[in-house]
């Protein structure tokens, strides 16, 4: 039986309808909004190749049912900028080229912004703590957290998008 969810992406009102309900957030996203910025990678809700903002909360959606988000909000990494106008820690991840193959980085780029939305000051050890639910095997961590820093520095001075 066909069901349909409504929900907010990136401040715009969807509905989708879906044979299961139990169709991950991640596909609906990819397959069904064509927002392919948000990734797949375990498929087990273990490397944050999948984040995004739930009510502005970072979770892993590669196998969060979509009933799970009816009613809710969602940003993905295309909700918080774009090539013309990068939000500051998109801007702050090129600028430190913080990034080797980039697959891990929308999930890192989405738990950094929700970090510097409840903490705008963050020290390095907390940006680490943030960012630990993210998995990088590129060895670009020490960029990353220069990139974080550089972001939250930018947006305290007024930068944004």
């Amino acid at each position: 039986m066909t069901q349909t969810f409504a929900f907010t992406v990136n401040g715009r009102q969807v509905s989708v309808a879906l044979d299961n309900e139990e169709t991950p957030l991640l596909a609906v996203l990819r397959n069904e909004l064509g927002l392919m910025g948000t990734r797949f990678g375990c498929g087990l809700e273990q490397c944050g190749c999948c984040m995004v903002l739930i009510d502005g909360q970072p979770e892993k959606c590669c196998a969060k049912p979509v009933w799970a988000v009816a009613g809710k909000s969602v940003t993905t990494i295309e909700g918080l900028g774009n090539a013309e106008r990068p939000h500051p820690l998109q801007q702050a991840f090129i600028d430190e080229q913080a990034g080797q193959c980039g697959y891990c980085l929308s999930g890192i780029i989405v738990s950094a912004k929700a970090l510097l939305d409840r903490n705008p000051q963050p020290s390095r050890a907390e940006i680490a703590e943030a960012l630990d639910g993210n998995i990088c095997r590129c060895g670009s961590h020490n960029r990353i957290l220069r990139a974080v820093e550089k972001a939250a520095a930018a947006m305290k001075a007024g930068v944004s998008t």
